[in-house]
């Protein structure tokens, strides 16, 4: 069971980190080990091309490894991204992203994860991205 809800993180994330207001991102669903963030299409998001920009999609993997992260741990405001590495697979079309996100590592001080970014009109992924979170030590650690 996961130690924070999809309510809890939501709120979280609208109030203390208001850009992920501008980029539309919603949680879906936070469970022990993964969570389901999405970013809802703006046009405002497309670079030349006719694609969305990558800041906005390592925007979203890093809000997804957040709530990956939080939902082991638990309200933890501070732990934040030592490492984002973001590979990109191919062009998301201007549609809404789907973030999906899950633990390979929970240490004491360190979390690594991983998301895959999905176009919700396409099949295949459109990136695959890895981090690290560091988690500040418990008080009276």
């Amino acid at each position: 069971m996961p130690r924070l809800s999809v309510p809890e993180f939501q709120s979280l994330i609208d109030q203390e980190l208001p850009l992920v207001r501008l980029f539309g991102i919603r949680t879906e669903s936070i469970a022990d080990g993964g969570a389901v963030l999405r970013m809802h299409f703006n046009p405002d998001l497309i670079r030349p091309g006719g694609t969305i920009a990558g800041p906005a999609l390592m925007a979203l993997a890093d809000a997804t490894l957040y709530a990956v992260v939080l939902g082991m741990i638990g309200r933890v405001e501070l732990a934040v991204t030592t490492s984002l590495n973001i590979n990109f697979l191919r062009k998301p079309p201007p549609a809404d992203v789907i973030a999906e996100g899950r633990i390979l590592k929970l240490g004491k001080r360190l979390a690594v994860g991983e998301v895959l970014l999905l176009s919700a009109e396409l099949e295949e992924p459109v990136a695959h991205v890895t981090g690290t979170y560091s988690i500040p030590p418990l008080s009276g650690s």
